[in-house]
């Protein structure tokens, strides 16, 4: 499945159904009045988090959504029905903001959270004006129309430690010995494309999750390799997991664990405040000597326990599994809150949005749908 983790889309509310106005007209029934009904209420836009999903590629392939709009009221005082609800389901971690002003609307963290566009109300029918001095209104109220809307949707992945370290550091060997997750592991840098979710066991019936990004490189706030655009998936987590490989292919494993630590600071948010559990791993491919030597640089340097860790054979694994507990012990349940990410809106100076700043941010070629609503690639 592609991974996702932002887009942007046009939205439209429901609007309302129009009043009706009509008479009461039976037999035997000279005066009946007025019996116009009032229009039924526009379908809402809703969006729901959900566990069911982990990408917003289904909405890269269809960019506008639209709710249904309300019935018209009809005669005999009857009311239009209501426009049917659009329900879109995001993944967990899902930040909404309005495109054309860069405001963060909502941030769908838990299960069933949502946030949602009202409909317009119906119109009101002739009925309700009727009095003693206007017997036979021919007016009804107008119905208020749907709320339009361009979102930008960015998924920031929930998980309680992420994995850090350069290319090559063993994150998703790790992330395999300690879960059920099965990213890609091969003998070349950059493997890891796409962030990866694994549940791990702590003992007594505790569980962690783990975050492993595309490794980080020195000079990633520049745009070196993948960049550290995908630090936003780990700005929910507790603490990290840093990962340091005691082969050394570039620079020493101290240069690489400060260079990491830099690019944290590059990318703000007190990312490198964070508590971090330091870990020296691919400890079975060096000598006893060298893997000493490499601890006791990285300590001077994080000044933190270092923990060596074979993940191909799984030798030091439980010690740092408890170091994780124990870290998630003392943050306790409390999770930092998402860095709103720098993004230009497309509002002018005027306030006024046209159809070439939609066309901007939409793909173009998109035709309308059938059902009135939009179809975009894919749909």
């Amino acid at each position: 499945m592609q991974f996702l983790d932002e887009v942007v889309i046009h939205v439209r509310s429901g609007a309302g159904g129009e009043g009706h106005v009509s008479f009461r007209r039976e037999k035997y029934v000279p005066r009946g009045g007025p019996d116009g009904g009032d229009g039924g209420r526009g379908g809402a836009v809703v969006l729901v988090a959900t566990a069911r999903r982990n990408t917003l590629v289904d909405y890269h392939r269809k960019r506008h959504w639209w709710a249904p709009d309300g019935e018209r009221g009809g005669k005999r005082q009857c009311y239009g029905a209501a426009g049917e609800d659009l329900v879109l389901d995001v993944p967990l971690g899902t930040l909404v903001y309005d495109a054309e002003t860069a405001e963060r609307l909502a941030d769908l963290g838990t299960e069933g959270a949502s946030w949602r566009i009202p409909g317009g109300r119906g119109g009101l029918g002739n009925m309700h004006f009727a009095s003693s001095t206007n017997r036979t209104p021919r007016q009804a109220l107008p119905a208020e129309p749907g709320e339009e809307r361009m979102l930008r949707l960015e998924l920031k992945l929930l998980a309680d430690i992420g994995l850090l370290g350069f290319p090559n550091a063993g994150k998703s060997t790790l992330l395999r010995r300690v879960s059920a997750a099965r990213p890609k592991v091969a003998d070349y840098p950059f493997t890891t494309l796409v962030p990866q979710l694994g549940v791990v066991e702590l003992g007594d019936a505790r569980t962690a999750v783990f975050a492993d990004i595309p490794g980080l490189i020195a000079g990633a706030a520049e745009g070196a390799g993948l960049g550290h655009r995908f630090l936003k998936h780990v700005e929910r987590c507790a603490g990290f997991v840093h990962l340091v490989s005691a082969v050394s292919w570039e620079g020493s494993p101290a240069e690489r664990f400060m260079a990491i630590v830099d690019e944290l600071r590059c990318y703000g948010g007190a990312l490198a405040d964070r508590p971090q559990v330091v870990v020296l791993t691919k400890i079975d491919l060096v000598s006893e000597a060298e893997r000493k030597a490499a601890a006791r640089a990285l300590r001077e340097v994080s000044g933190a326990r270092v923990f060596g860790v074979c993940g191909l054979t799984g030798d030091g694994v439980a010690e740092m599994l408890g170091a994780v507990r124990a870290l998630l012990d003392a943050v306790g349940a409390d999770r930092p809150a998402p860095i709103d990410s720098p993004f230009d809106p497309i509002l002018p100076d005027d306030g006024s949005v046209d159809d070439d700043d939609v066309d901007d941010l939409l793909d173009p070629g998109e035709e309308p749908a059938p059902d009135g609503g939009w179809g975009g690639w894919g749909a």
